[in-house]
């Protein structure tokens, strides 16, 4: 499974006052932890900072690849703000997001392109989130047949059936899981991706859901996980997950796991 880390987000407690303050040793250290802890990308996100995310975001992003050997995703829904961030980057970024949203597809499909990028693509459109694991199903279809005409590689695109939080509607998470398992048996060449916490917000013990829900979504067919790799459990799980998904070829990863101390 790819690892993206998710704890770089100025929406998380000290993160926004560490952006607007420029304290780099905070934000490295955020940095190293979720590298040193299991993260193959970092995502990084100043949405809480809408006047300043235009500067912010590319230092955010020069600043985290001067102290770790990881490529980042950017995570914007604004354009301009994307392209500052990608003119910085160096290797192959993720864009987070793209949508089948008219206005969101039209303007950051350049920026895919341009950058040669993966890209998170929110199984949403002009009608809003879908519900439903078969509406779901429909907007990802859609997407990944445009996507794939606009020249976009198939394995560049993360396909992300958008998780909401269990606390307000009961139904969401299987929707999330049963979506999951049709995207990937149908394109099994396209990336599946999920930002496992959305499931647990408002709602007491979060990590507690988050760890049985990405078990669910792995053994449904999840390739990538926008996770918080500082919580041991959660990764011990993960690779638990994939060896019992048949995902870990004679557990070989799970086995070396162990022996590097993460299984306990």
């Amino acid at each position: 499974m790819l690892i993206i880390g998710e704890r770089i987000n100025t929406s998380r407690k000290g993160l926004h006052e560490a952006v607007e303050k420029k304290d780099e040793e905070f934000l490295k250290e955020i940095a190293r932890k979720q590298v040193e802890n299991g993260a193959d990308y970092l995502e990084v996100n100043c949405g809480t900072r809408l006047e300043r995310e235009v500067d912010d975001l590319p230092w955010l992003v020069k600043l985290v690849q001067e102290t770790v050997d990881v490529p980042l995703s950017i995570d914007t829904p604004r354009p301009e703000a994307a392209e500052a961030a990608l003119s910085v980057h160096k290797g192959r970024p993720i864009i987070n997001s793209i949508s089948a949203e008219s206005q969101r597809y039209e303007k950051v499909l350049p920026l895919v392109k341009k950058y040669k990028s993966g890209v998170i693509a929110l199984c949403m459109d002009d009608r809003g989130i879908p519900e439903t694991a078969e509406q779901k199903f429909e907007v990802a279809n859609n997407l990944r047949a445009r996507l794939i005409s606009d020249s976009v590689p198939e394995e560049d695109i993360y396909l992300d059936p958008l998780v909401q939080t269990v606390g307000s509607n009961q139904v969401v998470g299987m929707a999330v899981v049963e979506a999951i398992r049709e995207i990937a048996r149908s394109f099994p060449k396209t990336h599946i991706s999920c930002g496992i916490s959305n499931i647990s917000h408002g709602l007491p013990k979060r990590k507690v859901l988050n760890r049985a829900f990405i078990v669910m979504c792995i053994a449904a067919g999840l390739d990538t996980g926008i996770v918080d790799p500082n919580d041991a459990d959660l990764m011990q799980s993960i690779i638990a997950a994939e060896a019992l998904a048949g995902k870990d070829d004679f557990c070989v990863r799970y086995i070396e796991a162990y022996r590097a101390g993460k299984i306990v």
